[in-house]
């Protein structure tokens, strides 16, 4: 391996990018960074009724969002037809491919008559040596596949692979409408764009003999293959959205981070001694096709989770934030263009970040750090803003007001004093504190809470409570 290793991620703009496409895009990615080759973005959007570019838009803004940045591209195959259509001729001329004018119920009736039979339903090749080229009447163009023998394909993964040339029939390239098929400009643009190693998705497998028939047609080199295997659910069948499998973009919506998504999605398949938690740098260093594996992966919301967990505990807030921060906007904490900094946004997070598990529920324990008017719970206020507590919130503000440090300790000192003059529990005078500062009855310590809410802020919320109080 040298720094001529060409891999690409080619996905369909049919729909939103999910977690087996960019387990395939990782795969690849990280396979050219650790050999200092190139990752090609390419865009198979010949599907032209199901392509739509709020799907490309999608795609490309997943995987900017995940760190995996490519190296050429995007490339759209429908801004490439000159191409395809070129390629079509050079097989026309060659005698590889024909013009098939068979008709769609034509095409139907002798497929029921060979299942009749307990023949394979393929095309019987009526067109195949057909020299005549009828005016006004629409056509298919076919690659002639070649009625015996096997083709042998070397996947990297699984050996060696035979398959047999009589179980494929002659491959549609080119539609009636003039645009090329998936398995035809597959090979063209792999071929065009000099991609030397094609790691996908086991779903593919069948479709690689008749890519590498098109190879050998055209004349052009074949890129080594390396099928990697599908993601099942927990019931092992099929990941399908009831297993959890939305959107990469829905996950980073309920919170999750981009690096906790990438360390999960590489350790289903891959593997490098017991660890489970990588940098990005550990990751591109170990990466090799040696350590993934063929049986399919399960995938488990619950590690998922565990991992996004360690992640939020980990990363510096000021980095956090920045992935806080679009969350509090969504989740209605934060306005748009609320014009705060990313270091008033982080100043919170060490009070917030031990015990979430996603950055949703972060932002939903942190409203009160952020919002001028609480939401208060209205049990837990009537329970511990009485009469009989509002002496003790009048020493908190009269020593807070005096205080000029306001740091934690000196905040707790206060506090025992207070509890000692008083003669009460500490929970007697921090349970009130909190709901005046808060209005919920958890919340993180409480003298981290006033530290981080600032000395006016704290005394003013007091204030409010003291207020609460006394209202008739």
């Amino acid at each position: 391996m040298n720094d001529n290793v060409r891999v690409r991620f080619a996905p369909s703009p049919t729909g939103t990018l999910h977690i087996g496409g960019v387990r395939t895009a990782l795969f690849n990615w990280l396979f050219a960074r650790h050999h200092g080759g190139k990752f090609i973005l390419r865009v198979e959007d010949t599907d032209v009724s199901r392509s739509t570019e709020e799907s490309i838009e999608e795609i490309l803004t997943a995987m900017k969002w995940l760190g995996l940045h490519w190296d050429e591209g995007p490339f759209k195959q429908m801004e490439r037809q000159e191409l395809y259509k070129e390629k079509v001729e050079l097989l026309l001329k060659k005698g590889n491919a024909y013009r098939c004018y068979c008709t769609p119920d034509e095409l139907d009736l002798r497929r029921q008559e060979a299942q009749k039979k307990g023949l394979k339903p393929k095309y019987d090749g009526t067109c195949r040596n057909r020299n005549d080229r009828p005016e006004g009447v629409p056509f298919v163009i076919r690659f002639k596949t070649p009625p015996d023998g096997t083709v042998t394909v070397h996947d990297l993964l699984r050996g060696k692979i035979a398959f047999d040339n009589q179980e494929m029939d002659d491959l549609i390239i080119q539609r009636t409408d003039g645009t090329p098929t998936y398995n035809f400009v597959v090979v063209v643009d792999d071929a065009d764009m000099g991609i030397t190693h094609v790691i996908r998705g086991d779903d593919h497998l069948s479709n690689t003999p008749r890519q590498a028939l098109l190879y050998e047609a055209l004349e052009v080199a074949q890129p080594k293959f390396a099928h990697i295997s599908m993601i099942l659910g927990a019931d092992k069948a099929r990941l399908s959205k009831r297993h959890g499998a939305t959107s990469v973009l829905a996950y980073r919506d309920m919170g999750y981070l981009p690096q906790a998504v990438i360390n999960y999605l590489v350790r289903l398949g891959w593997s490098h001694g017991d660890q489970e938690i990588f940098t990005q740098e550990e990751l591109i260093r170990h990466f090799s096709l040696e350590n993934i594996t063929t049986s399919a992966a399960v995938f488990n919301p619950e590690k998922l989770l565990w991992l996004n967990q360690e992640y939020i505990k980990n990363t510096p807030p000021l980095e956090l934030s920045e992935h806080w921060e679009p969350i509090l906007v969504k989740e209605g904490i934060l306005s748009e263009g609320h014009g705060l900094s990313m270091e008033a946004i982080a100043r919170p997070i060490s009070s917030l970040n031990q015990r979430a598990t996603t950055l949703v529920e972060m932002a939903q324990k942190s409203e009160f750090y952020f919002k001028t008017e609480l939401e208060f719970d209205e049990k837990a206020r009537a329970k511990f803003l009485t009469p009989e507590t509002k002496p003790h919130l009048e020493m908190l503000i009269a020593s807070l007001a005096n205080l000029n440090d306001f740091s934690e300790t000196e905040v707790e000192k206060i506090f025992k004093d207070i509890i000692e003059q008083a003669d009460i529990k500490l929970g007697k005078l921090a349970q009130p504190v909190r709901i005046a500062l808060t209005g919920k009855k958890e919340s993180p310590g409480i003298y981290e809470v006033l530290h981080l809410l600032g000395k006016d802020v704290s005394i003013s919320r007091l204030n409010s409570a003291i207020d609460w109080i006394d209202a008739p």
